[in-house]
């Protein structure tokens, strides 16, 4: 491993060495893996070029963003300069050979610390696995540039931490990109990278998609394997955060194949994610719903989704209004949410507790503060949930809402407003769908007029991962991605 530099906390960086030279190498940084990859089969372009526009970015701006807080630059230009022989052999590896992509630092990562944004855990231990997802990365010739930053364990619907400090959006670094996937978000907005791994136990994909700009889907609970298990149970999953849909296709038919530690995966194979993407939504229905029942959304964002819902019609879909109310998903979600928080709780010790993030510290004591009793009453109106969700989609397709109620707020702060007490106060649309495993993605819909992006979520019903990618696909052919002006900062 290379020479690095540790920073406050005990965070690893492994110095980059190279800087953005030319206007040809910001090009490439903003190419997404499937022209990558199609560019690499055509032989104009190498995996090093590729990764080295990629380090390129996060030498040039994460230093106003705060997106990456480790990157191995000597590993990822070994795995490049691996890839790039196979390539021109005719021999890549597997379906992301010599793609640039980055790792969210909850999930492990053989060779690399994962310290989840706390100062409870040491970066000096052997760091001898890969979680699943990682692994089939790997397998498939993927280039890993390092580890993207996340608040402590995961646990709000913004980044920041402890140990890593404050991430910021590129759109304005004044406020935050979300979370708690925000490291990834951002490093997908600014062409760090072209893959990249979140993980989403109420939002946590969806709530940076939205308000970076990107593209991120939060599949079918257990679609995509994963270990350890998450102190969050099974409200947790992990998804792709990309620059376009095909991207995002693409990376979950990767991280989707098996592994023997997850007890709780789907079946393999899934369904070849790409097959059909191009195949739009015509005759397909389509339920809308602005508000859940019950969910407060700024005019601005209201305005933006409801046109992006007009598009579907556009595009030969029929669109009726949900008449979906669920406005008691506040209550289950915390009787799950908080009891994992206060179970995590239990697995630092006591002597630690108080390097805890002190949001954190205040969700390890709701929760312990719950019975048994609540906790069940909590399961059971889960099962109401689910029934509710599961009898809705017969009368449709797919929902669409809004996949967050507000643009970004000032970053540093946990919540837009003083007085809500976390993030699910703020967060309405994202943790129905943990709660009954549904597959949902945030696709960007449009900009408020102070220039901050907006979320369109696209729900189906368990396991339909390719029909909300299809519909997705659909709509970004309407409404494609924009990025970031640059330089930011």
């Amino acid at each position: 491993m290379a020479a690095a530099s540790v920073y406050p906390g005990g965070v690893r960086r492994l110095r980059p060495r190279f800087r953005e030279g030319t206007a040809v190498a910001h090009e490439i940084a903003d190419l997404t893996a499937t022209v990558l990859l199609a560019r690499y089969a055509a032989k104009t372009l190498s995996p090093v070029e590729a990764t080295r526009a990629a380090l390129d970015r996060i030498a040039s701006q994460n230093g106003a963003v705060n997106a990456f807080c480790l990157v191995d630059e000597e590993r990822a230009l070994d795995a490049a300069r691996a890839s790039e022989a196979r390539w021109m052999r005719g021999e890549p590896l597997g379906l992301v050979d010599g793609v640039p992509c980055s790792i969210k630092d909850l999930i492990l990562t053989k060779g690399w610390p994962t310290l989840r944004g706390s100062l409870t855990i040491s970066p000096d231990q052997p760091w001898e696995e890969d979680a699943p997802c990682v692994a089939r990365l790997l397998a498939h010739g993927a280039v890993l540039l390092g580890k993207t930053a996340t608040p402590e364990y995961g646990w709000k619907g913004v980044t920041d931490s402890p140990l890593t400090g404050i991430t910021r959006n590129p759109w304005d670094l004044a406020k935050t990109p979300g979370g708690s996937s925000g490291g990834a978000a951002v490093a997908a907005a600014l062409g760090m990278g072209a893959l990249h791994i979140g993980t989403d136990g109420g939002g946590s994909i969806r709530i940076p998609a939205s308000f970076t700009g990107i593209v991120g889907i939060k599949p079918t609970f257990g679609r995509v394997p994963a270990y350890p298990a998450s102190p969050f149970g099974d409200v947790a999953h992990v998804g792709p955060m990309t620059r376009s849909v095909a991207d995002a296709a693409l990376m979950l038919r990767v991280i989707a194949e098996p592994d023997a530690r997850d007890w709780q995966a789907l079946p393999f194979p899934p369904p070849d994610y790409g097959a059909g993407l191009g195949d739009g939504v015509k005759g397909l229905r389509i339920g809308f719903s602005p508000d859940l029942g019950f969910a407060r959304v700024d005019p601005e964002v209201a305005a933006a989704v409801e046109k992006a819902v007009a598009a579907f019609e556009t595009l030969g879909a029929t669109v009726a209004p949900a008449g979906i109310v669920l406005n008691d998903a506040h209550g289950i979600f915390s009787a799950h949410w908080m009891s994992g928080a206060a179970a995590l709780g239990t697995r630092i010790p006591p002597e630690q507790l108080e390097k805890i993030d002190p949001g954190l510290k205040r969700a390890m004591a709701h929760g312990a503060s719950l019975s048994l009793a609540d906790y069940f009453a909590g399961a059971a109106g889960r099962a109401r949930l689910g029934l509710t969700l599961s009898t809705a989609f017969e009368r449709f397709d797919l929902l669409a809402t809004p996949a967050m109620p507000i643009p970004a707020f000032a970053a540093g702060q946990e919540t837009p407003t003083p007085g809500e007490w976390n993030w699910t106060d703020w967060s309405p649309f994202t943790y129905p769908f943990n709660l009954s495993q549904q597959p949902a993605m945030s696709v960007p819909c449009g900009f408020t007029e102070a220039g901050l992006p907006i979320g369109l979520q696209i729900v189906g019903p368990r396991l339909s991962e390719a029909l909300v990618l299809r519909a997705a696909a659909a709509f970004e052919t309407a409404m494609p991605v924009r990025l970031p002006p640059m330089p930011v900062g």
